[in-house]
């Protein structure tokens, strides 16, 4: 009884020790005056703490906010293109879930770069085409929103709101939140980890239900559209846990017992669905796993742990210095693939000096509070290194998702996040500790440090041949160490008669500037907008201009035709999202692996260098181009210099604009077509041979597997009025008349979360030519109906791989007939003149008896050599 007691009158600095406000704040709510004006805490240090940081945030944001610049490469080239897509589906009400517009068609829904199940959603619902100033916003917002999380934390603790301010500052402008914030999703995942992390904190501090479920809803935002980042995150929140108990004892497991559970269900209602669909789409994508050696190719070097005490070290802000740091031409090592903004991890230099002396001189980094946190800041500095170390393969290994992400440095997001928290806590220590001594040991100890770092990067810069352009950012590095120094002193010397306020704002003006300075707006963060133009809606862009003139069908149509943006830059592959092209190709490392390997896709196609043939797609003169309906070519390049196995004649140049050249393949086929003919192959062999069989495509259609009550295979010319009468994202119609049965094909990628219904009667889709859809039709006038249905098809995706049903040999499994009926004829009554249907199948789908019957004929290959089209 007294051992409880102690338990439950425990000091609730530490992650184990919340236990003794169970009672009183067991569901006890989050207000909004909590968040916004409450932030007094302990004193009234946290009100100005907050108004400290938002005012550093829009100091250092400015750039951005201004207009002046642009956050650059990926926010632009992929995640800007994203959120147009989204507000231009949402305005014109359309589903985003499915867009024709890269990779020949891919599913928005289960994409997790998508930003369908982010607040971007909020901002594409506000405005049909989102600005560049307004996309920027919203990314520096999660920053202040972390921000603003890890300040309440501290609050929570009764820290100092020197400390905490200290910690807010750092979260948003050190490390990789800094200078890798054009990579939208993992900063939204490091905002809502933030977030996350003080809820759980919270929830275990005072046992409360409410904030279990708030915590469950971060964290499920923070793992909703998955990367390296909220896998490592996941991981902390793990170990906070897990941390409480083991301090806590059963008490404290009973105690938290059910916030936690309450956390996990709300979570897991949120992520259950989105998280299948993600999981199904990378199962079918280029990546569902990535090996190791692919992983550890995205290694931190060692060399740039240098980075945390001399920030420029490298070359990688000064854009008068050529980048000289691992990964470039000047070291040897060439086994990491990183960018140079990729290895930078200075969190400011009164962070360090704090973490160094007297956060390890006196151990105070041990203590109780912060011992978790920074066992799994060292965690993460492991995990960033990845192969330079003998820890990654055991990560690889045991833990699990790491197999599914490819980049280890990713952990020096989570590196900035948790050195904050380590950080701002020395810092109350040292602002609330009495009677500490002497501080010169601890003086000694990080000058010895710091100097240590310096002389080794100046050693190292030497060698490579950089000294001159090492000095300066050294010179600085020891200047910012020295103000830290001063400031130190200076509150420690006036700390007993200098009230928080001052504190705070003197933390919030140095390690701003600091940070401000040197983790400030760069090449790799911060470009003129003009430079991506074309990704606005509104874009003079000559390609642009002539390509949707091109493009242009009138209503009804039955040409859709694709484009293919071949290497005119790294903003390119992505602008079919944003002006409604058809692009064969995209930029998006997730993509579906079948059309991948049939076409030749890479992860973007920034050069012309980047476009790699196929057995199948061996130039733009092939079959596959001309049913994909790939009808024009924008090059920077004269096309032959590309393709080389082009002859004159193949291609057509009608433009020639700034970007380059403009070419047509007159050959190419219309989106939807009417073949009355069909025959069997085998796919994956022609994928890897390139051999097709010796068919016309007008004619015939190739199938993987013997359709129900099909007709002979055989070439069958067939006159046909197709009308493409709706296309929309995820909406297909097509009217047809035919004078004899056949097949619709449509020349759009086949996928399983896709729906078809002839007439209102649903259908199979049967997967034609290697990649598209077609779906049997019979004689006479009909409307066909493509539906994307990512539920339903998900789900039954999902129960075929955990119930797998036999089908006979060569015959797909029969679809579900909502209604026994299928299309009718002219005359009104079913058609009975269908040839080929046997008994079975006419008993299957209702029509009677008939007086011709012709038996099933077994599955053979298609044989025949490829012919030139």
């Amino acid at each position: 009884m007294d051992s409880a007691s102690a338990l439950l009158n425990a000091n609730a600095s530490g992650l184990g020790d919340g236990l003794k406000q169970s009672q009183v704040d067991l569901l006890k709510p989050i207000s909004v005056g909590d968040l916004l004006t409450n932030f007094a805490g302990t004193s009234s240090g946290y009100r100005p703490a907050a108004v400290a940081f938002v005012l550093t945030w829009i100091a250092l944001c400015w750039p951005w906010l201004s207009g002046q610049w642009t956050i650059p490469f990926d926010a632009k080239a992929h995640f800007q293109a994203q959120i147009q897509f989204l507000a231009q589906a949402l305005h014109s009400q359309q589903s985003p879930f499915w867009t024709p517009s890269v990779f020949g068609g891919s599913p928005q829904i289960a994409d997790p770069q998508s930003l369908i199940f982010s607040p971007a959603i909020l901002l594409a619902l506000l405005s049909p085409s989102p600005s560049f100033r307004e996309v920027d916003a919203y990314i520096l917002l999660h920053l202040l929103a972390g921000g603003l999380a890890l300040l309440m934390h501290f609050r929570d603790r009764k820290w100092h709101p020197a400390g905490g301010v200290l910690a807010a500052i750092v979260f948003a402008f050190g490390a990789s939140a800094s200078w890798r914030v054009q990579h939208v999703g993992q900063i939204a995942s490091l905002s809502y980890f933030a977030i996350a992390f003080w809820l759980t904190s919270r929830m275990l501090l005072r046992n409360s239900t409410i904030n279990g479920v708030l915590a469950g809803c971060a964290a499920s935002q923070m793992v909703i559209e998955p990367d390296q980042v909220a896998l490592l995150g996941s991981y902390v929140l793990i170990a906070m846990v897990l941390a409480h108990w083991m301090s806590g004892g059963w008490l404290a497991i009973r105690s938290s017992f059910v916030p936690i559970m309450a956390g996990g269900l709300a979570g897991s209602l949120i992520i259950s669905l989105p998280l299948l669909w993600t999981w199904l789409f990378a199962e079918a994508s280029t990546r569902p796993e990535v090996d190791f050696v692919e992983a550890a190719h995205g290694s931190l070097h060692p060399a740039s742990l240098l980075t945390a005490f001399v920030a420029d070290l490298f070359g990688a802000r000064d854009p008068s210095v050529q980048f000289w740091g691992p990964a470039s031409a000047s070291w040897k090592d060439k086994g990491i693939y990183l960018s140079q903004n990729m290895g930078q991890i200075y969190l400011g230099a009164l962070p360090m000096l704090l973490i160094i002396a007297p956060g390890l001189t006196r151990g105070w980094v041990w203590d109780k509070p912060v011992r978790s946190t920074t066992t799994l800041l060292v965690f993460m500095v492991l995990f960033a290194l990845g192969w330079y170390t003998p820890f990654f393969q055991a990560f690889y290994d045991y833990l699990p998702g790491v197999k599914v992400f490819r980049r280890p440095a990713d952990a020096t997001f989570l590196f900035g996040a948790l050195g904050a928290v380590v950080s701002g806590y020395v810092l109350h220590r040292l602002l609330t500790t009495e009677k500490m001594g002497s501080h010169k040991r601890d003086l000694l100890v990080s000058a010895c440090l710091v100097g240590a770092a310096v002389a080794l990067g100046l050693v190292i810069s030497s060698d490579k041949g950089h000294l001159t352009d090492a000095w300066w950012p050294s010179i600085s590095a020891v200047s910012w160490f020295g103000a830290s120094i001063l400031l130190i002193g200076i509150m420690l010397r006036w700390r007993t008669t200098t009230a928080p306020l001052v504190s705070v704002l003197a933390v919030a003006s140095v390690v701003g500037a600091d940070l401000g300075s040197n983790n400030g707006i760069n090449e790799s963060t911060a470009l003129p907008p003009k430079l991506y133009d074309v990704l606005r809606t509104e874009t003079r862009n000559e390609t642009v201009r002539k390509l949707k003139q091109l493009l242009s069908q009138p209503i009804g149509s039955p040409r859709r035709d694709r484009v293919e943006l071949l290497g005119l830059g790294f903003e390119w592959p992505n602008a079919g999202l944003v002006h409604g092209f058809d692009h064969t190709l995209g930029y998006n490392p997730l993509r579906l692996a079948d059309f991948s390997e049939a076409v030749g896709t890479q992860d973007t196609i920034a050069e012309p260098n980047q476009r790699k043939f196929t057995p199948l797609f061996p130039s733009y003169r092939c079959r596959l181009a001309d049913l994909l309906g790939l009808r024009y070519i924008a090059s920077p390049v004269p096309i032959t210099q590309i393709d080389g196995a082009l002859r004159e004649g193949d291609l057509k140049l009608v433009a020639r604009t700034q970007e380059g050249y403009i070419y047509e393949n007159p050959r190419a086929l219309p989106r939807v077509q009417f073949v009355g003919g069909w025959q069997l192959a085998d796919f994956d062999g022609m994928k890897a041979t390139g051999r097709w069989p010796d068919v016309d495509p007008h004619q015939v259609v190739l199938l993987e597997a013997e359709p129900q009550g099909a007709p002979p295979e055989e070439a069958l010319a067939a006159r046909a009025g197709v009308t493409l009468s709706r296309y929309e994202n995820t909406e297909v119609e097509i009217d047809v008349t035919a004078t004899q049965a056949g097949f619709i094909v449509l020349n759009d990628i086949w996928h399983p979360w896709w729906r078809a219904e002839v007439d209102g009667v649903e259908t199979q889709i049967l997967k034609a030519n290697v990649l598209f859809r077609a779906v049997q039709v019979p004689v006479g006038s009909h409307k066909i109906k493509f539906s994307f249905r990512p539920v339903e098809g998900a789900l039954a995706e999902l129960r075929d791989r955990v119930f797998p049903q036999e089908a006979d040999e060569g015959v797909p499994l029969k679809p579900e007939i909502l209604e026994q009926i299928i299309a009718d004829g002219p005359s009104g009554r079913i058609p009975l003149s269908l040839p080929g249907l046997s008994s079975a199948a006419r008993d299957a789908l209702n029509l009677g008896k008939s007086d011709r019957f012709v038996e099933p004929r077994p599955q053979s290959s298609a044989t025949g050599t490829a012919k030139a089209w």
